[in-house]
């Protein structure tokens, strides 16, 4: 029956007049006697009943239920030897809503309840969602649907559905948010009693033990734990302040240090203003003595040029007289000689001008021969390269060369020649137990192809997996790993995937391509292992990838408007991978492990070497020619260079030197006739050296404006300024120093300041924090003592009550100091000085007191369902029917309110139209556990 179903069952109208037995709960719809139909005049139950249960693989039972409870009070009796179907009732009740496997005392862990031999077990519950405290009807509808599952690792998952079915959430937190609503606990006996907690309590001969039961199911226990919780916290918080208070001192210490240091950085200031201002007044100082210096200076220049000229001057003026008048007559004949030589120093002028154009010439072709030579170079450094790429092919074709000799006796040796070790280590550790599972590999020696055309593509498609291997679990892949790193002591080693074993192949038909031409590459492989098929079809979906021989086709096929469902990718022969969007084409030429002729693949991997080899012998011709030419061109050169240069050498150094001699001669005799332009030339030279001299000072004068433009008047003398500037600059350097880098100072003396703020402002708000939560506290452990203290005597009351029913008399006695709840029972109406605890009570009639106190915490606690586990196990006849009518009295009294009570006993219950009984099948044990429902409503 499904969970759909299962949810809507409570919607059928009730037509049954008295129990029916169903022969399978698998095929039974059963009806919960329509408790909720406002037409019979019965109460509307409230939200968070228990509607239904439904049970798979969940501890020893593969299918159970659907359970259909009613909206009051739940019978379910199993005779003996079906307490696991009541015990697996109860334990999916707690587990599914939110409890832990601890609190079922049926398991440690949640793998534990999990059927053997099955991977996971589900649980589904389906929970009223009716009334004013419905929780989101708007989107869950009058039922919300809890299904948990449980994997084998223990892995708990929810999905919450509303009544239709329809998914609503799958997180842990909306469940717990659905709970809160409802207020459901699991985990609390009053909600969930189960026998072990019951006997460990209630049955129990401590005093401490009751007390703590009435702690638990009051959650004041939980209000304690809070209050110890947040006392601790406290605690731990005054305990920082205290800390905090002496890091708040170093703080502020630290923090006035760098204010001293920051205040201290205005004087500074002070003294970088000072400086300036010295500086610009230097700097107009030293115009005005440089401008002093500089005037002096030429001055007494030309005083001792005059003085040493007159000097020269006067003992030699008598013979320059004479010697002038016999010079006037070799004048003119000087003149003829020096116009000759002035036509042939133009001659031989312009002889140097073509020599310095042919050298020009000559550097043009060296630089062209340089450009040459650095290209040679390079394209030379290029065939290196492609020399060292070609030799690393080589090197690539001849271990491909070498793996596929040995593969001719041995085909394993294609995945690398390390491989036959490690199977062989492999298959001696798992000899030895090493291994839970043997691991499976390399993938791609457990394939072979169907058609061998096909290699190419299958070997693209699948890539590193096929030297791949696969364990079963973490352990075995840690062992793996360590034989891998014996056999491979370098190098890549192959891939490990790590994934559960199973002993079938996936079921694929919903996901997998069906072309009705191409095949998939899982149907393309003839695989005998489901462990390699399963790894290849989770690592890479080779169901949902089609082989197609040609490229066009495979285009066709996939990139028209509607590919082939399922479908996400294609592979052609070549090894091009073709998408509905785009296509790759593969880098791959042949195949390297899955082709099957070996010898073919040798002659290929053989040419592919000799070929490489012979390349690399051979280089290309063009490039030798150039290196020739160029060596060529370079010796030219060195030929053209050397002989124009001795061309022009050789006249020159047989003519100048007897040429130039005669010319100073002739030159010297001249010298007298033209003092007077070597007067004006002296004075031509004195007028540049002023005007220099001017610029100069103008230059001083704009230096001085760039560092002050305002033009100061200064009075101080240039040293006096330089002895202050220097002071004032050692008084700066001295300080820095102390002080350290400015920017350094500013940003300690910030986060100094920073720091102690914060600090401060945190002490402060600790402090409040502490004030405050002890005024909380004070008033908060007020209220929780007046609130045990008015539970305490709700129960008494309750108990007293419910003893009364019988004729019993008894005594509640709380001392919560000593935390113990002591209980004193009378059987019939007798003296108080009679009382006896429960300790000396038969077992019936201590019970039946437990039922009297389990019922008075139901009075003083809220839960919208209760469960109460075999509650009359230690009850005679009389005192069962008591009690049983005790807790339908109490259940009539609270009809929004659903009982749950699970009883070995195959006693005659009682008839209501508020009650429905399920009896549960006895368990065959050579089957599936199947059990039947007996459904009495009235």
């Amino acid at each position: 029956m499904s969970k759909r179903k299962s949810s809507s069952a409570s919607d059928k109208p009730h037509k049954r007049a008295k129990p029916v037995e169903e022969e399978d709960m698998e095929d039974a719809d059963v009806s919960d006697g329509d408790q909720n139909d406002t037409s019979t005049g019965d109460v509307v139950s409230d939200a968070g009943i228990v509607e239904s249960i439904t049970l798979k693989n969940f501890m020893c039972h593969s299918h159970l239920g659907p359970f259909s409870f009613g909206s009051n009070v739940n019978f379910v009796v199993g005779n003996n030897g079906s307490e696991c179907g009541k015990s697996a009732v109860l334990t999916a009740l707690i587990v599914a809503l939110g409890g832990n496997a601890q609190a079922t005392n049926r398991g440690s862990s949640l793998k534990g309840f999990v059927k053997e031999g099955e991977s996971s077990a589900d649980v589904s519950i389906t929970l009223r969602n009716k009334g004013r405290d419905a929780y989101k009807p708007e989107v869950y509808g009058q039922a919300i649907i809890v299904d948990l599952r449980i994997t084998r690792d223990g892995l708990r998952t929810y999905k919450l559905r509303s009544k239709s079915g329809q998914l609503v959430s799958n997180k842990k937190e909306e469940l717990l948010a659905i709970l809160d609503n409802f207020n459901i606990q699991v985990n609390n006996p009053v909600s969930v009693l189960t026998q072990e907690m019951s006997k460990y309590f209630l049955h129990s001969k401590g005093e401490g033990d009751k007390y703590k039961f009435f702690m638990k199911a009051t959650q004041l226990e939980q209000m304690r734990e809070d209050f110890v919780y947040i006392k601790t916290t406290k605690h731990v918080t005054e305990d920082k302040v205290g800390q905090h208070s002496e890091c708040l001192k170093d703080l502020k210490r630290k923090y006035q240090e760098k204010e001293d240091r920051y205040k201290n950085l205005a004087s500074l200031d002070e003294m970088h203003t000072k400086l300036e201002e010295l500086q610009k007044q230097m700097a107009w100082a030293l115009n005005k003595v440089e401008e002093a210096e500089r005037k002096q200076k030429q001055t007494q220049e030309q005083l001792d040029g005059v003085t040493q000229q007159l000097l020269e001057l006067q003992p030699k003026c008598s013979e320059l007289k004479a010697e002038v008048q016999k010079q006037n007559t070799l004048v003119k004949s000087s003149e003829v000689r020096a116009q000759t030589m002035t036509e042939r120093m133009e001659q031989i002028q312009a002889e140097l001008e073509n020599l310095r154009h042919h050298i020009s010439t000559l550097g043009q072709q060296i630089d062209q021969y340089q450009h040459a030579c650095s290209r040679a170079k390079e394209e030379q450094g290029k065939m290196r390269r492609e020399q060292e790429m070609v030799q690393r092919s080589i090197d690539v074709h001849r271990r491909n060369l070498k793996t596929m000799e040995s593969s001719r006796s041995n085909r394993l040796r294609r995945f690398g020649e390390h491989m036959p070790t490690l199977l062989n280590a492999i298959q001696e550790a798992h000899k030895r137990g090493q291994f839970k599972h043997r691991p499976r590999g390399p993938l791609g020696y457990l394939i072979s192809l169907k058609d061998p055309e096909m290699a190419l593509a299958v070997e693209v498609c699948l890539k590193g997996q096929l030297q791949a291997f696969t364990c079963d679990n973490h352990e075995d892949e840690r062992v793996l790993q360590g034989l891998m790193t014996k056999v491979f002591p370098t190098g890549r080693r192959p891939a490990i995937i790590t994934s559960h074993f199973l002993p079938h192949v996936h079921d694929t038909r919903k996901r997998a391509v069906d072309h009705p031409e191409y095949p998939s590459v899982l149907q393309a492989l003839e695989i005998e292992d489901p462990v390699v098929a399963n790894c290849l079809i989770d690592q890479r979906g080779i169901e949902s990838i089609l082989l197609i021989k040609n490229r066009t086709d495979a285009r066709r096929v996939m990139q028209n408007k509607n590919p082939p469902q399922n479908c996400n990718q294609a592979f052609s022969k070549d090894g091009d991978q073709i998408f509905s969007n785009r296509s790759y084409t593969a880098e791959q030429t042949r195949a390297n492990y899955l082709s099957g002729d070996v010898e073919e693949e040798i002659r290929c991997v053989s040419v592919s070497v000799c070929g490489g080899a012979v390349s690399q012998i051979l280089p290309d011709e063009p490039v030798v020619g150039r290196t020739s030419h160029l060596d060529t061109f370079g010796h030219q050169l060195t030929f053209q260079g050397l002989s124009v240069f001795e061309n022009c050498l050789v006249p020159l150094s047989s003519q100048a030197p007897e040429e130039l001699s005669k010319t100073d001669q002739e030159v010297m005799k001249c010298k007298h006739h033209k003092k007077h332009y070597d007067e004006k030339r002296n004075a031509h030279l004195l007028n540049i050296q002023t005007l220099e001299a001017n610029l100069e000072s103008k230059e001083q004068e704009l230096q001085a404006t760039k560092i002050c433009p305002e033009r100061l008047e200064v009075r101080r003398t240039a040293r006096s300024l330089d002895s202050e500037i220097s002071r004032l600059k050692v008084k700066i350097t001295t300080q820095q120093e102390q002080q350290g880098d400015r920017e350094e100072v500013v940003r300690q003396y910030h986060e100094a300041l920073e720091s102690y703020k914060n600090m401060a402002q945190q002490m402060k708000n600790l402090n409040s924090f502490i004030r405050s939560l002890d005024s909380v506290m004070n008033h908060r452990l007020q209220v929780y003592a007046e609130l045990r203290r008015f539970l305490s005597a709700r129960c008494k009351y309750y108990f007293d009550s419910m003893l009364a029913q019988r004729g019993y008399t008894g005594s509640m006695t709380f001392d919560h100091k000593n935390e113990t709840l002591s209980i004193s029972v009378q059987p019939g109406q007798g003296n108080k000085a009679d009382l006896s605890d429960m300790r000396s009570l038969s077992g019936g009639e201590r019970s039946f007191s437990t039922v009297c106190f389990v019922l008075s915490l139901w009075a003083i606690t809220e839960a919208p369902f209760r469960c109460l586990d075999e509650f009359d196990v230690y009850m005679d006849m009389v005192n069962r029917r008591i009690s049983m009518d005790m807790m339908l009295k109490v259940a009539a009294g609270q009809r929004y309110r659903q009982f749950i009570f699970l009883t070995p006993q195959s006693m005659s219950l009682p008839v209501s139209k508020i009650i429905r009984i399920l009896r549960l099948k006895d368990p065959d044990r050579g089957q599936n556990n199947a059990q039947t429902n007996q459904d009495e409503d009235q």
